[in-house]
Protein backbone atom coordinates (compact mmCIF):
# COMPACT_ATOMS: atom_id res chain seq x y z
CA UNK A 1 0.00 0.00 0.00
CA UNK A 2 1.32 3.18 -1.20
CA UNK A 3 0.43 6.43 0.79
CA UNK A 4 1.05 10.19 -0.83
CA UNK A 5 1.68 12.90 1.68
CA UNK A 6 1.65 16.58 0.72
CA UNK A 7 3.64 18.66 2.85
CA UNK A 8 2.97 22.19 2.00
CA UNK A 9 2.09 23.25 6.20
CA UNK A 10 2.77 20.41 7.69
CA UNK A 11 5.49 21.06 10.70
CA UNK A 12 8.70 19.32 10.10
CA UNK A 13 9.04 17.51 13.16
CA UNK A 14 5.78 16.16 13.44
CA UNK A 15 5.59 14.99 9.61
CA UNK A 16 8.65 13.20 10.67
CA UNK A 17 7.46 11.02 13.26
CA UNK A 18 4.53 10.01 11.67
CA UNK A 19 6.52 8.84 8.95
CA UNK A 20 8.78 7.21 11.15
CA UNK A 21 6.09 4.96 12.43
CA UNK A 22 4.26 4.65 9.50
CA UNK A 23 7.58 3.25 7.64
CA UNK A 24 8.72 0.71 10.69
CA UNK A 25 4.82 -0.72 9.65
CA UNK A 26 5.73 -1.76 6.27
CA UNK A 27 3.97 0.95 4.59
CA UNK A 28 5.30 3.04 1.53
CA UNK A 29 5.29 6.78 1.83
CA UNK A 30 5.73 9.15 -0.87
CA UNK A 31 6.19 12.85 0.22
CA UNK A 32 5.44 15.39 -2.36
CA UNK A 33 6.34 19.65 -2.20
CA UNK A 34 9.09 18.57 0.38
CA UNK A 35 9.93 22.22 -0.11
CA UNK A 36 7.11 23.58 1.46
CA UNK A 37 7.18 21.85 4.95
CA UNK A 38 7.28 24.21 7.95
CA UNK A 39 10.17 24.40 10.53
CA UNK A 40 9.01 26.65 13.52
CA UNK A 41 11.00 29.44 15.44
CA UNK A 42 13.46 32.37 14.16
CA UNK A 43 14.64 32.51 10.93
CA UNK A 44 18.06 32.96 11.98
CA UNK A 45 18.31 30.31 14.91
CA UNK A 46 16.72 27.58 12.19
CA UNK A 47 19.71 28.27 9.41
CA UNK A 48 22.34 28.31 11.67
CA UNK A 49 21.05 25.01 13.36
CA UNK A 50 21.39 23.56 9.61
CA UNK A 51 24.02 25.38 8.75
CA UNK A 52 26.20 23.89 11.93
CA UNK A 53 25.16 20.40 10.61
CA UNK A 54 26.55 21.05 7.09
CA UNK A 55 29.72 21.92 8.58
CA UNK A 56 30.41 19.11 10.76
CA UNK A 57 30.90 16.74 7.97
CA UNK A 58 34.11 17.87 5.71
CA UNK A 59 33.33 17.10 2.37
CA UNK A 60 37.11 17.12 1.20
CA UNK A 61 37.80 14.66 3.79
CA UNK A 62 36.91 11.38 4.76
CA UNK A 63 35.26 12.70 8.13
CA UNK A 64 31.48 12.69 8.45
CA UNK A 65 28.80 12.72 9.49
CA UNK A 66 28.13 14.17 6.33
CA UNK A 67 24.46 16.16 6.26
CA UNK A 68 22.46 17.15 3.06
CA UNK A 69 21.50 20.56 1.76
CA UNK A 70 18.53 19.60 -0.18
CA UNK A 71 14.85 20.01 1.31
CA UNK A 72 13.99 16.48 0.43
CA UNK A 73 17.23 14.75 1.26
CA UNK A 74 17.49 17.04 4.69
CA UNK A 75 14.06 15.34 5.90
CA UNK A 76 15.13 11.96 4.71
CA UNK A 77 17.48 12.32 6.76
CA UNK A 78 15.46 13.69 9.73
CA UNK A 79 13.53 10.34 9.47
CA UNK A 80 16.08 8.59 9.11
CA UNK A 81 17.27 9.47 12.68
CA UNK A 82 13.71 8.37 13.86
CA UNK A 83 14.11 4.42 12.94
CA UNK A 84 16.51 2.06 13.99
CA UNK A 85 19.67 2.73 11.02
CA UNK A 86 21.91 0.05 12.11
CA UNK A 87 19.54 -2.95 11.66
CA UNK A 88 18.01 -4.71 8.80
CA UNK A 89 14.65 -3.58 9.29
CA UNK A 90 15.20 0.02 9.82
CA UNK A 91 16.65 -0.06 6.35
CA UNK A 92 14.34 -2.18 4.85
CA UNK A 93 12.10 0.70 6.69
CA UNK A 94 14.05 3.40 4.75
CA UNK A 95 14.09 2.09 1.22
CA UNK A 96 10.03 2.91 1.81
CA UNK A 97 10.31 6.35 2.01
CA UNK A 98 10.54 8.75 -0.90
CA UNK A 99 10.81 12.59 -1.06
CA UNK A 100 10.03 14.70 -3.99
CA UNK A 101 10.61 18.58 -4.23
CA UNK A 102 7.79 19.71 -6.06
CA UNK A 103 5.39 17.35 -7.45
CA UNK A 104 6.98 14.58 -10.56
CA UNK A 105 4.81 14.32 -13.53
CA UNK A 106 3.80 10.76 -12.62
CA UNK A 107 2.26 11.99 -9.02
CA UNK A 108 0.17 14.72 -10.26
CA UNK A 109 -2.97 13.30 -10.42
CA UNK A 110 -3.20 11.40 -7.52
CA UNK A 111 -4.75 12.20 -4.13
CA UNK A 112 -2.73 13.04 -1.32
CA UNK A 113 -3.26 13.09 2.36
CA UNK A 114 -2.17 15.67 5.61
CA UNK A 115 -1.72 13.52 8.49
CA UNK A 116 -4.01 15.50 11.52
CA UNK A 117 -0.62 14.88 13.96
CA UNK A 118 1.52 17.21 11.30
CA UNK A 119 -1.13 19.70 11.37
CA UNK A 120 -0.84 22.80 14.03
CA UNK A 121 -1.61 26.37 13.75
CA UNK A 122 0.84 28.68 13.58
CA UNK A 123 0.90 31.73 15.58
CA UNK A 124 4.55 32.30 16.11
CA UNK A 125 7.96 33.00 13.41
CA UNK A 126 8.41 30.05 11.32
CA UNK A 127 10.11 29.50 7.88
CA UNK A 128 10.17 26.63 5.29
CA UNK A 129 12.49 23.40 4.23
CA UNK A 130 12.96 25.18 1.31
CA UNK A 131 14.32 28.55 2.30
CA UNK A 132 16.66 26.63 4.42
CA UNK A 133 17.91 24.86 1.67
CA UNK A 134 18.30 27.65 -0.31
CA UNK A 135 20.29 29.26 2.62
CA UNK A 136 22.49 26.14 2.66
CA UNK A 137 23.33 26.66 -1.09
CA UNK A 138 21.37 24.00 -2.33
CA UNK A 139 20.51 24.10 -6.35
CA UNK A 140 17.10 22.11 -6.36
CA UNK A 141 14.20 24.41 -5.55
Amino acid sequence: MVAFIDGKDLIYGRLASVVAERIMDGEEIIILNSESIIITGEKEMVCDKFKHRTELGDATKRKGPFYPRRADLIFKRSVRGMIPWKSSSGRDAYRRLHVYVGTPKQFAEVKTEAPELAKKKITGKYTTLGAVSKFLGSNVR
